[in-house]
């Protein structure tokens, strides 16, 4: 459907693929490392055992970090798109809440996890970590200027969580590895279920549907708080589960749509067998990710996500999309689908547990709400 840009609200994103305006991209200005806390257990991964580091990232770390950042910016500008910036923000500062303290926060490196574009709405997450209970704060400035610019713009914030103890289940950790395989597959994670939690990564926009994934960050109060809010405004909020996945945390390195009809799919973390349906039946393919150019092993020494980063990537458009420079299989294999495949430097940015579709929040694309699913097999209860 062609769409006069002019008419295009000023947050206007509901899916992952339409033609790319305007974006904001994350800093590692002033990040420090994530603090061991319940719901999160850093480790360093040369196993060697050494404490994980504390406090402030070393500033070289930043600037490589921040240089690749900076041309993802200038790939993004050349090819038309708007980029903006997270305000400054003071991470190295402890937290104190009637519930709970933490030594230092984390980073502003990966907007995605925190904030998400619904159409015309912006919705804040209420994040599963201490250290990123004030993560919205970099982009707030910038909230405000949208909704300010445009009527047709709503602004959601979900409740926040007390994160005290009884949040986190404090011996998850401590599981031997058959029990917590046993309870992963029961959906049994490091947080309870008892008070709303989400974080807006596990979340992935197919138009008129939502699909959720149920995660470490992600539990089923939060995925019913999500059908609540935005099923009475037009939407359908489906949870979606990947069974083999024993520590899944952000839907973006496992389930990608590329454009409609077409997912990239991680083939060591396939969607749960009844789960399938809403998307065969609807006339989707799923084309399985080629293996990573670099293994778990290999990945930055202070980074907690898998090798599947190798699978973030971040389209501009139902044609076009950008993909880490040195990914080549996943680079040939997008080719052959008949994208065209743009390459940018990113292995530095992993350190902080992204890549780029992570590293990015996308405010306005070109398109309206459409529905993908016009025929579900099943309605999904969360």
């Amino acid at each position: 459907m062609m769409v006069n840009p002019e008419s295009i609200p000023v947050v206007n994103a509901w899916n992952e693929w339409d033609p790319l305006r305007e974006i904001v991209v994350g800093s590692a200005t002033g990040a420090c490392f994530e603090p061991t806390e319940p719901g999160n257990r850093p480790q360093v991964r040369d196993g060697s055992g050494a404490p994980f580091p504390k406090g402030l990232k070393p500033d070289e770390a930043i600037a490589r970090a921040n240089e690749e950042l900076a041309g993802l910016v200038a790939l993004l500008q050349a090819q038309g798109v708007t980029v903006r910036r997270p305000e400054p923000h003071d991470f190295g500062r402890s937290l104190k809440t009637p519930a709970f303290e933490v030594e230092n926060q984390y980073c502003s490196v990966c907007p995605r996890d925190v904030m998400i574009t619904l159409g015309n709405e912006i919705l804040e997450a209420t994040m599963s970590r201490r250290a990123r209970y004030f993560e919205y704060e970099p982009y707030r400035k910038l909230v405000y200027e949208y909704w300010e610019a445009d009527p047709r713009v709503s602004w959601t914030v979900a409740p926040k969580p007390t994160m005290a103890d009884s949040m986190y289940r404090k011996d998850f950790w401590d599981w031997p590895m058959e029990e917590r395989h046993a309870r992963m597959h029961a959906h049994e994670y490091c947080i309870t279920q008892d008070e709303v939690v989400f974080d807006a990564a596990d979340m992935s926009r197919f138009g008129k549907d939502v699909i959720v994934q149920e995660s470490m960050t992600t539990n089923r109060a939060g995925i019913r708080w999500l059908k609540r809010t935005l099923e009475p405004k037009g939407f359908r909020v489906h949870p979606v589960h990947f069974p083999l996945d024993y520590f899944p945390s952000h839907i973006d390195c496992t389930f990608v749509p590329l454009r409609p009809g077409l997912v990239l799919a991680n083939p060591e973390r396939p969607i749960r067998e009844d789960e399938l349906p809403m998307f065969t039946e609807n006339g989707w393919k799923l084309v399985e990710a080629p293996q990573p150019v670099l293994s778990n092993e290999e990945m930055p020494a202070y980074c907690q996500s898998s090798k599947w980063l190798s699978m973030n990537v971040l389209s501009v458009s139902p044609h076009t999309v950008i993909c880490e420079e040195q990914e080549k299989p996943l680079q040939d294999l997008l080719s052959s689908l008949d994208f065209e495949v743009l390459t940018v430097p990113f292995r530095h940015v992993f350190e902080y547990g992204g890549s780029l579709h992570c590293a990015t929040w996308d405010i306005r694309r070109e398109g309206t709400r459409e529905d993908y699913f016009p025929s579900l097999p099943y309605q999904p209860v969360a």
